[in-house]
């Protein structure tokens, strides 16, 4: 079962700059004009993992430091260090196998593909995978 970690928490509030509706708990990214939108590569530098889902022009709750829900787009182990994929959801890399991706932070409980877990995450100052 996955489970939020609320304390010492950094959680910005910012404009969603397109329909989040369906993007609670994947990762978000700042546009040219600061909104927030889904991520759509896995290359793509997240700012944080979306805590809400707002339409478009809405309040977007953006976690960037600690412990999070993340939804799975691929099987993830506990303990592995988790990057966005094409769509925004959570998928286990490798340090150093892939530099254009970002890590993210670590999963505390695994899971499958489409499955919630709980992550720590570090979006502040998240960095390539080399």
């Amino acid at each position: 079962m996955a489970y939020e970690i609320s304390n010492y928490s950094v959680k910005l509030s910012l404009v969603a700059g397109g329909d989040l509706s369906s993007s609670q708990y994947t990762f978000v990214k700042l546009n040219s004009s600061g909104q927030v939108i889904a991520c759509a590569a896995a290359t793509d530098r997240p700012i944080g993992v979306l805590q809400n889902n707002p339409a478009s022009g809405k309040v977007a709750e953006v976690l960037v430091s600690g412990g999070t829900k993340l939804v799975l787009g691929g099987t993830v182990a506990a303990g592995a260090i988790v990057s966005p994929s094409s769509t925004g959801t959570g998928v286990a890399i490798v340090a150093g196998t892939d530099t254009t991706k970002y890590i993210c932070g670590a999963a505390v409980t695994g899971g499958a593909s489409g499955e919630i877990i709980t992550a720590v995450v570090a979006l502040q100052s998240a960095g390539r995978a080399a």
